[in-house]
């Protein structure tokens, strides 16, 4: 597997990752309603480094990584990471979480945190807490599933 910067030429690819993720509402707090141009606008924006995962020349994932705050709180990272539906289990989201953790501290980050992982994903949850990610707090019933209603959020941090 490759994880490379994505480039304008992904954008189709990473728009059949995102796409139906964000539609489906149920792991990420974007709009379900966003269209193509919007999504991509905010996973390409120029606020994120972005990547993609490929295998025998198919993007299978996609990830970004950003400052999770400004000025002092500059030296944590935030990342996103999505993969397709044909991807699932083959290890492409931890194959981006170790690209990131690398890439995070090539970039001086001194930790990397995610701020909302909807609890429901839960093999997101595992796949964090295995990479070395610690729960460090718990947001009682702050996003609302579509499918199952009201559900934590968690906070993830690992010290790079």
């Amino acid at each position: 597997m490759i994880i490379r910067s994505a480039c304008l030429d992904d954008s189709s690819a990473i728009w059949s990752i995102i796409g139906p993720i964000i539609q489906a509402g149920e792991t990420y707090t974007v709009d379900p309603s966003l269209s193509e141009t919007e999504a991509l606008a905010y996973w390409l924006g120029a606020d994120k480094e972005t990547f993609v995962a490929e295998a025998d020349g198919e993007v299978l994932g996609t990830y970004y990584m950003r400052p999770n705050q400004a000025g002092g709180g500059s030296h944590v990272c935030n990342c996103g990471y999505m993969t397709s539906a044909t991807a699932t289990g083959r290890g492409v989201a931890r194959a981006m979480c170790e690209h990131s953790l690398e890439h995070a501290k090539s970039r001086g980050y001194r930790a990397m945190q995610f701020n909302f992982v909807v609890s429901t994903n839960e093999r997101a949850v595992r796949l964090w807490q295995a990479m070395g990610f610690e729960i460090v707090g718990r947001l009682p019933l702050a996003f609302h599933h579509p499918r199952v209603g009201y559900v934590d959020a968690l906070v993830l941090f690992q010290t790079l």
